[in-house]
């Protein structure tokens, strides 16, 4: 069973950086790039360049074309994966803001506009990271008389308590302790089951003895019929999202025509095949191949791979991404990847749990091209695939830093005059020290994270891939994060010419610590606890090295003016603390100790004291600030001449809306 390594979201608070991305084009009237489009809610809108498209030959452009269009047909499978009444309501709303003739002017019009918006860009009625259900500021009596008026007045019984009550679908993902998080979860991954039931269900096929087991789960929905027999509906050509899969199978066959060498054919014809079938066998095929592949300079990411919307962390949802590769850039991820080994004999970690040959360990830098599924409006920035760990353990795996997403980020927030490093850090000095270092810094994180931290460590044989349940994808960002931030200290990396001196990597230990265990909380509803993995992840290790360095005062919280601070005081003895705990929880992950893992994401990374997330809401919201972003993707156009393609541009929409509604007309599949 997979283990959710996959991803790493940009982190609320990052300052921001001096990087630049090369300009293709703009949309922009006055020829200056925006980056930011669109601001509404806790949400942004931003746009990312394409560098080095124009560099590309016409096949590559195809090929990137194809695998594009392939991506954008899976959009309707993610939002039925994260709530059935999903794709109903949002056609909805498509009814609504295309074919309204009434007042749009009026507040309650605006207000349901800004609802609409925030379901597209969620995939649906709930926070796309905070998993609660948010509702439409306009009364259900207003939302009534807009589907009243374009005729879905019949839809309402059904719709509008999935839109108005709280008590309906309350929230996308349970982590609940006193519930059954399967039945109390609205994504469509479970119907009529019970937790006991699908754990029973899929501890029946399970091998012990199988140290290259099937990712049973992963492309399925458990359901008990009438009959009272729990079965599977297989995602596949002829199965459940059958009309997606084959629109998104026609495109990559058409994509492979333009691959460019044999091994993208191969593994495009086994990826195919796997959808044809829903064979998981052909899932692990594929991605052997595809980790195996390093030459060439388009690749993508398509299919049902992260699994951290099920709340038991076994079924995947569907994302795409197509990406080109930054070959200048990918010098510095090269370097690591040729060292992976030097990483992992000296991890602080006990040497039973360490890999003692390292295998096919790949790194890169990219730029997005096109943004799907689950990657889409809001995209991580580095990814490290294949998730199985016997794939990564006897093949290797691949790592990616999202460059153009990364710079489309610090860009934006360029564009205002305002930041969370002025309002949460201590001092002229750390504030100093940030701006020298923190892009650098950011992103040689983000490369140890996903191309190291993931791809390290081993589990002892007969421990299930899966045993630490709904608490693998937290444990398993954890350690990622610990591993990246106890090298990035490490004298190796100025040895290697990837960081410029031994004192930069202390502005990623002050950005991180202030952010997990404070500046995040900005992202979270007052009395709502911290439920999604990455943030618990952030606030596990803060709160962690927090409370054990109280004695020696490694961390110190301050307050100056009635406003609280977090300061690192003693950075290598935090390096240390980082170490400790490394070890730790890859002991937990690799020994299987779901009682140990739980306690420490319980104690650690949910609850948010009070008092503090009140003080850090009120003075992030005095900034003016959005706290969550995505992104518009680039349109790809081909160009004609005489009836023939000749080449295919890249446009720069500037239209949030606009792009969200012309995807529902051109893509809706379901």
């Amino acid at each position: 069973m997979m283990n959710t390594a996959g991803k790493m979201f940009f982190i609320a608070g990052m300052a921001a950086s001096a990087a630049a991305c090369s300009p293709s084009g703009n949309g922009s009237a006055d020829g200056e790039f925006k980056y930011l489009i669109d601001e509404f809610a806790d949400l942004k809108i931003m746009r990312y360049q394409v560098p080095g498209w124009d560099s590309l030959s016409l096949r590559q452009k195809e090929y990137v074309y194809h695998l594009s269009e392939a991506a954008k047909y899976g959009r309707d499978i993610i939002w039925m994966q994260n709530c059935r009444y999903n794709l109903p309501v949002r056609k909805v709303l498509e009814n609504i803001l295309e074919n309204y003739g009434g007042d749009r002017d009026c507040k309650d019009f605006q207000d349901f506009t800004v609802y609409a918006k925030r379901v597209f860009f969620s995939n649906g009625i709930h926070h796309h990271y905070a998993e609660d259900k948010f509702f439409p500021e306009c009364s259900e009596e207003y939302f009534r008389s807009l589907m009243e008026a374009v005729g879905d007045g019949e839809k309402c019984a059904e719709l509008l308590p999935v839109i108005y009550d709280p008590e309906v679908f309350p929230q996308r993902k349970s982590n609940d302790p006193t519930k059954d998080i399967v039945q109390a979860s609205a994504v469509n991954f479970y119907e009529n089951v019970t937790r006991d039931e699908v754990d029973a269900f899929y501890k029946a096929m399970l091998d012990p003895s199988d140290d290259t087991p099937v990712s049973y789960g992963l492309n399925s929905k458990v359901v008990k019929g009438e009959d009272g027999v729990i079965r599977e509906e297989v995602y596949k050509v002829g199965g459940l999202y059958g009309a997606a899969i084959e629109k998104i199978v026609a495109e990559l066959e058409k994509a492979a025509e333009f691959a460019e060498n044999d091994a993208q054919k191969q593994y495009i014809a086994t990826l195919v095949e796997y959808y044809r079938t829903g064979d998981l066998n052909l899932w692990d095929k594929y991605n052997i191949e595809w980790v195996q592949d390093t030459l060439g300079t388009v690749d993508f990411v398509n299919g049902f791979v992260e699994d951290y919307n099920d709340p038991l962390g076994r079924k995947a949802t569907w994302e795409g991404l197509v990406n080109i590769k930054d070959h200048e850039a990918s010098q510095r991820t090269e370097i690591l990847s040729a060292e992976a080994q030097w990483f992992e004999d000296h991890s602080p970690v006990d040497p039973r749990f360490r890999k003692p040959h390292v295998k096919g360990v790949s790194a890169k830098v990219i730029d997005a091209v096109a943004l799907a599924g689950d990657c889409y409006p809001s995209t991580p920035i580095g990814i490290n695939l294949p998730n199985a760990d016997w794939i990564r353990r006897d093949y290797g795996s691949k790592s990616v830093t999202i460059a153009n997403i990364t710079h489309a980020y610090d860009l934006a927030a360029q564009e205002s005059p305002k930041n969370t490093l002025s309002e949460f850090a201590w001092s002229e000095e750390e504030i100093a020290r940030e701006k020298k270092y923190s892009a650098i810094t950011d992103e040689i994180h983000t490369d140890l994270h996903e191309c190291l931290g993931h791809g390290s460590g081993q589990l002892l044989p007969g421990t299930s891939p899966n045993a630490l349940g709904e608490y693998s994808s937290t444990l398993e960002e954890t350690r990622a994060d610990l591993f990246g931030l106890y090298y990035i200290a490490d004298p190796k990396l100025v040895e290697l010419g990837i960081l410029p001196d031994k004192e930069a990597y202390k502005a990623q230990y002050a950005n991180y610590i202030r952010n997990g265990i404070m500046v995040q909380f900005t992202r979270v509803d007052l009395g709502k606890k911290n439920t999604e993995a990455h943030m618990q992840n952030r606030k596990l290790i803060a709160e962690w090295c927090y409370e054990k360095g109280l004695k020696d005062n490694v961390i110190e919280k301050k307050v100056r003016d009635g406003k609280t601070y977090f300061v690192v005081n003693d950075f290598e003895v935090l390096r240390g603390l980082f170490a400790e705990l490394l070890a730790e929880v890859q002991r937990i992950k690799s020994e299987g100790d779901y009682a140990a893992g739980k306690a420490l994401v319980e104690k650690y990374a949910v609850n948010i004291d009070p008092a503090l997330h009140k003080e850090v809401k009120e003075r992030y919201a005095a900034l003016g600030l959005k706290p969550y972003g995505g992104f518009v993707n680039p349109e790809i156009v081909p160009v004609r001449r005489g009836g023939k393609v000749v080449d295919y541009k890249i446009l720069y929409t500037d239209d949030y809306l606009g792009q969200m509604l012309e995807y529902g007309r051109k893509y809706a599949t379901l």
